[in-house]
């Protein structure tokens, strides 16, 4: 179950979220509530959960402003309300990483589906942020376990993910891992997929995307040169992939992220 919090200064618009919506049938549980952006920064320091939802317009401190306190401390994704459909603000969501931003009054399908998106991109950050950790200082590559399991599992997982990182660019299939492991494409297929959730192209292709995400900040290359760097050579299927985890397209992101997207 993925832990919600929900920040909203009006009361009835947080229960009715709290008390009308299928939470356990999406996957989740409320696990607190706040009414505004100061002790929504408590709550997730406190409760540490998963996915907050925080509306735009709050007194003491606002929802953009929150996020840009906690995103740095918190591994959570952020589902923007607000019942204003201002670009100025939709910009500074995605710029922070926003999963969703919805405007009020809110459908049920469609918090259902931006809870489904801030799920995977949960999971995303989780496998990441251990990209980045395991192994640091060891003067080594970085060697990911995704879950710490004891046993030949978790190393077969490390190798997969390893040899993702080292060959991302290059066109690579679960096949090339058969041989140098050892064991068949349909036992290493399981025991990703046990462990990670993902199986192995979708693992492949969240990668790739979280390496184009990065070139394309620096706004150097064109998009189709970016796309070939990180592995893709069907530039259309690039460009399906990259909306599927992004949820924009590649031009988008970089007009938006990339260096002098705010004039500097």
């Amino acid at each position: 179950m993925f832990k919600v919090l929900l920040v909203e200064d009006e009361e009835m618009i947080r229960r009715g979220l709290r008390f009308t919506f299928d939470w356990v049938g999406a996957g989740c549980v409320v696990v607190g509530e706040a009414e505004n952006g100061e002790e929504g920064l408590k709550q997730i320091h406190a409760l540490a959960p998963d996915i907050v939802i925080v509306d735009v317009n709050m007194p003491l401190m606002d929802g953009i402003t929150m996020i840009e306190r906690s995103v740095g401390e918190a591994a959570c994704s952020y589902i923007i309300l607000s019942g204003y459909d201002e670009f100025r603000l939709a910009k500074d969501a995605i710029r922070l990483g926003v999963t969703e931003y919805l405007l009020k009054p809110l459908e049920q399908d469609q918090l259902l589906a931006a809870l489904n998106r801030a799920k995977s991109q949960v999971e995303m950050k989780r496998h990441y942020a251990a990209m980045l950790t395991t192994g640091a200082g060891s003067g080594e590559s970085l060697k990911v376990s995704v879950v710490r399991l004891p046993g030949k599992s978790s190393r077969y997982v490390a190798k997969m993910i390893q040899y993702v990182q080292e060959h991302y660019p290059e066109k690579i299939s679960i096949k090339d891992l058969v041989d140098k492991l050892g064991v068949s494409a349909t036992y290493l297929n399981q025991k990703f997929k046990s462990e990670t959730t993902y199986t192995f192209n979708d693992f492949l292709n969240r990668y790739r995307i979280q390496k184009a995400m990065e070139l394309l900040q620096h706004g150097e290359e064109k998009v189709y040169a970016i796309a070939a760097d990180v592995g893709f050579k069907d530039y259309k299927y690039f460009i399906s992939i990259f909306k599927k985890y992004a949820g924009c397209t590649p031009s988008y992101y970089q007009e938006t992220f990339g260096r002098g997207a705010d004039g500097t």
